[in-house]
């Protein structure tokens, strides 16, 4: 009778003398009996169980073998194990998006009466998680300036439980000194959870720095070419186990196998993604720095960037977008779009097609116009993200685009 278990992955391939561009081939794989080469998608609702004694065992936690696919997948697994591995995590979970990564690591580290620090500058809706939704819960909030490590100190309270932040920061591309606000946590006895997005896992590692929690919209540079969406959050199996993964099996927030078998493919493909992204979009952040329309360029990579040295300590390479404002306010950031051929208008990110995005009036509409302009969204500034389309052609668009400002 042929064996029904799936065969173990092998000898570990995530130990630290593998490199990540290893890694991201060979971690986590789990292959069925028939020794497939791909990695297996597992399109299935549930499991059976040869007895009704090892239903019970799995139940109780005492089997490691799967129950429902809500609670656990291997296929999942697969792109947890190999995201892990490239993190530096003992831990991930997958989620459906990356809002519900930062809603679950967030929600599952606190309670009633807690506090909870972040920056002022962050993405729309992870800005109405902890403006909004959690004091529906009885959790406070204070936001800072996030480069003012004194903010930060002054922000705690007995009750603080959770720092957050994203960094680089969307839209602006501000840099956080994550090593230095996680000692700030730590010293309240608070968690920090990072949102690693802009920077990929490969240029900025926040678990190496001192944070506790990690996540990602996989949607964005993990897929990297637009077809299917999803998160993940990534901290030490204690953590993940003890806090986060019950909040997850019970609110349901898990991703589809589907979507987990594109993510694990793409995770092959990152490394080079992203070093040609990276590289373009600085010889682009160059360009439109020479573009008379172009009154400012934000770009982790210039000397220029405001926190440069920050940077240089931070992060192992560069962004793949650049933040640029045009003359004109709202009226010459609307003509730019227009008159581009090949950068397409969208909010998404991290694709393989160049996108540009207008975030006053988009990614941060909800904003008041007092709030973007004190975070340093104009209405002239406009974000782009770079793709994988070659650097001459970009350029030119870029720059017939500015000739009609």
């Amino acid at each position: 009778m042929l064996d029904t278990k799936a065969s173990p992955p092998g000898p570990p391939v995530s130990d630290t003398d593998l490199l990540p561009e290893t890694r991201l081939v060979h971690a986590g794989i789990l292959r069925s009996p028939f020794g497939e080469t791909a990695e297996t998608l597992y399109l299935t609702q549930g499991f059976v169980y040869d007895r009704a004694e090892t239903a019970e065992a799995r139940f109780k936690n005492e089997d490691p073998g799967y129950q429902y696919s809500r609670y656990g997948n291997p296929t999942l697994s697969m792109f947890e194990d190999r995201l892990a591995a490239l993190e530096g995590a003992e831990a991930c979970r997958a989620t459906a998006t990356g809002m519900a990564a930062v809603h679950g690591a967030i929600v599952s580290l606190v309670k009633a009466g807690d506090h909870v620090v972040a920056p002022r500058a962050m993405f729309g809706s992870c800005r109405w998680i902890i403006e909004e939704m959690l004091p529906r819960f009885g959790v406070t909030s204070t936001l800072v300036d996030g480069a003012d490590l004194d903010q930060w100190r002054a922000a705690v309270r007995p009750e603080t439980a959770v720092f957050f932040l994203e960094t680089p920061c969307n839209p602006t591309l501000e840099v956080l000194d994550i090593a230095a606000i996680a000692e700030i946590a730590h010293a309240a006895g608070a968690l920090l959870v990072v949102d690693n997005v802009f920077a990929t896992p490969l240029h900025q590692r926040p678990l190496a720095l001192g944070a506790d929690v990690v996540v990602y919209s996989a949607t964005k540079h993990i897929d990297g070419q637009g077809r299917c969406m999803g998160g993940a959050i990534l901290a030490s199996r204690v953590l993940i186990e003890e806090r986060i993964q019950l909040f997850l099996r019970m609110t349901g927030p898990s991703m589809s196998p589907f979507n987990a078998w594109v993510l694990v493919k793409s995770l092959e493909t990152l490394p080079l993604r992203i070093a040609r992204q990276a590289e373009t979009a600085g010889k682009l952040a160059d360009v439109l720095a020479g573009l008379a329309p172009v009154t400012r360029v934000i770009f982790p990579g210039r000397a220029d960037h405001p926190q440069a040295a920050l940077i240089a300590r931070q992060m192992s390479g560069p962004s793949t977008l650049i933040a640029f404002e045009v003359a004109g306010g709202k009226a010459g950031a609307f003509r730019f779009q227009n008159a581009l051929r090949l950068v397409r208008i969208s909010n998404n990110l991290g694709d393989a097609k160049s996108l540009i995005t207008h975030p006053a009036t988009t990614t941060h509409s909800r904003f008041k116009p007092e709030e973007r302009a004190a975070l340093g969204i104009s209405d002239g500034l406009l974000r782009l993200s770079v793709g994988l389309e070659h650097v001459d052609d970009l350029a030119a668009d870029l720059t017939r685009a500015a000739a009609g400002l």
